[in-house]
């Protein structure tokens, strides 16, 4: 039997009865070393130092910067850099640089993990030069097939309604389109209404 613990304070359960076995267990992400995909001429690898710059010149593009909801000084890039090395340590992520010609192009992520319930969240962003050229569709498609690989049950991403390109980019990598989730993304611009779309192994 599998437990889940609450410690919300006095009086509250402190442990709940599960009755699903988890789907993925701990280690599922970092037992292994975190791998490098090719989807035709684009590289997907684990961030390193020497990409520092490259993050700082996405954020300051206004399209990263509007839709991701931040910007990056080169001490943040820094540590946004070394921080995906501990989530997939830790199962709780993982960030792949998406190069082409050894360049980095763009970004794609599994934000989200859900263990349990084999449940992952994507996010993805391409470097201004490098749109136009499907970069996000395969990328994405790559990390997908892996993630399935690997025993992942359910994949999804969310992207404002006011975000046609990346709605572009989640349909052609295959995630259908679930519905609308109202007012659930604050941009600087305010609330935004935001689309989810998932995939599913078979």
């Amino acid at each position: 039997m599998h437990t889940w613990r609450v410690t919300a304070g006095p009086g509250s359960i402190s442990a709940m009865a599960i009755t699903t076995a988890p789907v993925l267990l701990p280690g599922t992400f970092g037992r292994l070393p975190q791998p490098v995909l090719q989807a035709g001429d684009l590289v997907m690898r684990a961030w390193r130092p020497d990409d520092v710059d490259a993050v700082v010149s996405a954020y300051r593009d206004p399209a990263i910067q509007h839709w991701h909801a931040r910007t990056m000084s080169t001490a943040e890039a820094t540590a946004w850099v070394a921080h995906w090395q501990d989530r997939w340590a830790h199962d709780t992520g993982a960030g792949w640089a998406v190069t082409a010609g050894g360049d980095v192009v763009g970004q794609v992520s599994i934000r989200q993990v859900h263990l349990h319930e084999a449940a992952v969240g994507f996010s993805y962003w391409v470097l201004p030069h490098a749109r136009g050229r499907g970069v996000a569709v395969d990328a994405l498609r790559a990390v997908t097939a892996w993630a399935f690989e690997l025993g992942v049950h359910r994949a999804d991403l969310d992207h404002s309604t006011r975000n046609p390109a990346s709605c572009r980019v989640a349909t052609k990598a295959g995630f259908a389109a679930e519905g609308t989730m109202v007012s659930r993304g604050l941009h600087t611009d305010g609330w935004h209404d935001m689309h989810l779309h998932s995939r599913i192994a078979l």
